[in-house]
């Protein structure tokens, strides 16, 4: 399902263009579809990583591709940083889509639109909507260690602090609802949901109606996953419905107090206006809604302080700058 000319209702800070590699290289986007494509074929998880990396890079800095960038000379690499520090991957996806695109088109498609273009096929490839990236973004000269720390949100934070994560991007309410969304796939280490299996307090809020056990038998689950200590990179899938599938599951997970992550749950259990559950109850209910919805708001963050026409450079490698 591709979400034809969607993007022209959303407001764009910078020069980006719906055809920018047309002329200038025409198999661009096949390149970096056909590369993706092999990738999620050999590993599926591939896919919700890919997206990661694109919601990763633009909330630090903007969309410049800082994050791909390793530590060099006087560049301390985001992939340091806490949020990221073996937990974000794909970067040899990225290389191979840039290596092959430098053969095709030298110094012309940068890292950036590598990674915008990735993420929109890496959800279309699980069974989620297609639609048109807006292109024409430059690759950043530098990289934001202490950015990274301070910026991504955190998988145990409190609604308050997601909302005020987004705000600070330019994403509002509705933005922050849509792309959680993106937790219909991939997989989390125990270190990011140990502290909402343990907590007492989120565990009280479910239990109470709880008529049937499903939510004390999904925490026994995780709990067999997750011990209180050690195990920190054992893996659990966000949606344990359908892990592999981009679809709306996450909502109806989230409304059982079934998603993995604290920064799931609280969507529903702080939500103390009803605003964010009216918008929850309706992507359960209507997964069309939720994709023409999550489209709109990955073309809105794709958006972010995005270099264009003499700003920043066309990398040659993503993971140096230009010597």
């Amino acid at each position: 399902m591709v979400f034809h000319g969607i993007g022209t209702s959303v407001e764009h800070d910078g020069p980006l263009f719906l055809d920018y590699y047309k002329e200038r290289c025409p198999l661009a986007e096949e390149i970096v579809r056909r590369s993706v494509a092999i990738a999620v074929a050999k590993d599926p998880r591939m896919a919700a990583s890919l997206l990661r990396l694109h919601f990763h890079d633009c909330f630090v800095l903007g969309c410049d591709a800082s994050v791909l960038l390793d530590s060099y000379g006087g560049i301390v690499s985001e992939k340091q940083a806490g949020p990221n520090l073996d937990s974000l991957r794909g970067f040899e996806v990225v290389d191979e889509i840039k290596y092959h695109l430098e053969e095709a088109c030298p110094t012309t498609v940068s890292c950036a639109d590598i990674l915008a273009l990735a993420a929109r096929d890496a959800v279309a490839l699980r069974g989620g909507p297609s639609w048109n990236v807006w292109l024409g973004r430059r690759d950043s000269l530098e990289a934001s260690f202490s950015g990274a720390n301070q910026f991504i949100p955190a998988p145990n934070s409190s609604l308050e602090t997601l909302i005020a994560n987004f705000k600070q991007q330019g994403l509002d309410v509705g933005d922050l609802v849509t792309l959680s969304g993106s937790h219909t796939m991939g997989r989390a280490r125990c270190l990011s949901f140990r502290q909402r299996v343990y907590d007492v307090n989120f565990r009280g809020k479910y239990e109470l109606y709880d008529k049937y056990k499903r939510y004390t038998t999904f925490r026994r689950m995780l709990r067999s996953i997750c011990p209180k200590s050690g195990r920190d990179n054992e893996l659990a899938p966000l949606d344990f419905q359908t892990p592999a599938r981009f679809d709306n599951h996450y909502y109806l997970n989230i409304l059982q107090g079934k998603g993995l992550l604290g920064s799931d749950n609280v969507l529903v259990t702080q939500d103390h206006d009803g605003e964010i559950l009216k918008q929850v109850w309706a992507y359960a209910s209507d997964q069309k809604l939720f994709f023409a919805s999550f489209v709109k708001s990955m073309i809105k963050m794709g958006n972010i302080n995005t270099l264009t026409g003499n700003q920043g450079e066309i990398r040659k490698h993503c993971r140096f700058v230009n010597a």
